[in-house]
């Protein structure tokens, strides 16, 4: 492991290496929890927990800002968990391992966790700073932010006072987010009828989709990246024309909110058409190949025969196996919509995050993104009824409200006039597709001013994930500046 004690700000290291050595999986917070109300009680500050895991940690405005407006710093304790095939980790019992590579901070073979372990880094750097000059404090530290919304949505009006909130969650250190996409969960399912394979001499095979980019499913949607399921599919409806696949399983995908990088399914067939097979498979190789050698150049799709033993798994009703692949090579995916009003984002898109076709059900499930809420809603329909016809069975569930932005208030000027002060340029105050915790936030804290920012983050959600160490500490300058300037 890298030495982290040399990088600047060393306070934020310091707590950025203790939060990674806690595990933080979503929806298995108790010990990053835990964790956090030690941090509060060790520094003998008032620290409290809500019933649904939100932490608020509150400190005392430094001597020279005891008239200032109180502020709240908040960040979401549980991170997404993605590793790489043959990386041996327990997202339950294991610390991040991490190192350092030509000035970004990344980890072995798993997620890193800078989204949003920085910004908890922050918060908690700040909470233990003797030094600094700050407001009244509020640390919001929320939960289950990655697969629900959880602690966002369960915060009790009231619980924080503050008046301005700086979200340190956005993943480039030129932005100042004003605005974010709101988003609704979509789950479909499906009794499965099985059958024996109808064919003479049967032959089992696995077909692999791999080496996809992955990334986040919001900030990356833009990039047009591949996703697993939706291609496996494609392979799938290729050779069931072909060379008369019968489908047996499908598994692709994790969360919701990662671009499925992995895809698998077994098939039988008959051994006169192994030939066809495999030339079906290189065909549809050389197709994917070509189109996505820009976006996923380490794309790989491969066909291995199984070994059966003389035990031939049932297979998919005929009929249902047509219409369950059909259905899902033809959910909608990635962007829908641009915005129609701020050049560049991306307004509505939808994620097929996780395919499961397993004995009994099938699974389905998606998010769907979108800065309107009418498209978000027109768009987790429309996927309902492409599914439905299939003879799926869907629900929505999740759904949180978007941000609208806001670009002229206190907090947003005094942020922006602040960067060009300290960087001599202007920063890029925008709106993303991603699913900030704060459009919910402001519901329940009507009139409270919001920006989300902090430093560059690349590859989040995935593997490849990593947080570069100048940005890191330029966003911690700022973020000391802008402190010291609120009033």
């Amino acid at each position: 492991m890298s030495d982290f004690s040399k990088l600047e700000p060393r306070s934020v290291w310091k707590a950025f290496c203790e939060l990674n050595s806690v595990p933080r999986p979503s929806k298995r917070e108790d010990k990053v929890q835990k964790f956090a109300l030690e941090i509060g009680n060790s520094l003998n500050l008032p620290t409290e927990k809500d019933e649904v895991g939100n932490i608020k940690i509150t400190k005392p405005a430094s001597n020279d800002m005891t008239g200032a407006t109180p502020i709240v710093v908040q960040a979401h304790l549980d991170m997404v968990c993605q590793k790489n095939d043959g990386t041996n980790h327990d997202w339950y019992e294991d610390p991040i391992s991490m190192f350092v590579d030509d000035g970004w901070v990344k980890a072995n073979g798993t997620t890193l966790g800078a989204d949003n372990g920085i910004g908890v880094a922050f918060a908690v750097a700040l909470l233990r700073a003797k030094d600094l000059s700050h407001p009244p404090l509020e640390v919001l530290f929320t939960s289950d932010e990655e697969t629900g919304m959880t602690g966002a949505l369960g915060l009790k009006k009231g619980w924080v006072q503050g008046k301005y909130l700086l979200n340190i969650d956005t993943e480039d250190d030129t932005e100042l987010t004003i605005g974010c996409a709101g988003g609704i969960d979509v789950s479909s399912f499906l009794e499965l009828e099985r059958r024996d394979a109808p064919v003479e001499n049967p032959e089992i095979f696995e077909i692999r989709l791999s080496g996809l980019s992955g990334g986040h499913s919001g900030m990356d949607i833009h990039l047009g990246l591949g996703n697993a399921n939706v291609l496996l599919a494609r392979v799938l409806r290729e050779i069931e024309k072909s060379a008369c696949a019968l489908l047996v399983d499908f598994d692709g995908g994790n969360l919701r909110n990662a671009i499925p990088r992995e895809a698998s399914a077994t098939i039988v067939m008959g051994e006169s058409h192994s030939d066809l097979l495999l030339d079906s498979i290189k065909s549809v190789r050389d197709e994917l190949s070509s189109e996505l050698k820009v976006t996923d150049p380490n794309f790989i799709l491969e066909c291995k025969k199984k070994v059966s033993k003389g035990l031939v798994p049932k297979v998919l009703n005929g009929v249902q196996q047509e219409r369950i692949i059909s259905a899902i090579a033809g959910c909608p995916v990635g962007i829908l919509r641009m915005s129609p009003e701020v050049k560049g984002l991306v307004q509505t898109s939808n994620n097929v995050a996780r395919v499961s076709i397993g004995r009994e059900k099938a699974e389905i499930l998606c998010l769907t993104r979108s800065s309107s809420e009418s498209e978000k809603m027109d768009c987790a329909n429309r996927i309902a009824g492409n599914l439905n016809m299939a003879g799926f069975k869907t629900s929505f569930s999740g759904s949180y409200p978007g941000w609208e932005p806001a670009p002229s208030g206190y907090l947003a000027d005094l942020m922006e006039n602040t960067y060009r002060e300290l960087f001599n340029e202007n920063p890029n105050v925008n709106a993303c597709h991603a699913g900030l915790e704060c459009g919910i936030i402001g519901e329940r804290c009507p009139g409270m001013e919001m920006i989300s920012f902090g430093p560059n983050i690349r590859g989040a959600h995935s593997p490849d994930e990593k947080v570069e160490i100048k940005s890191v500490n330029k966003s911690w300058i700022y973020f000391v500046e802008v402190l010291k300037r609120l009033q």
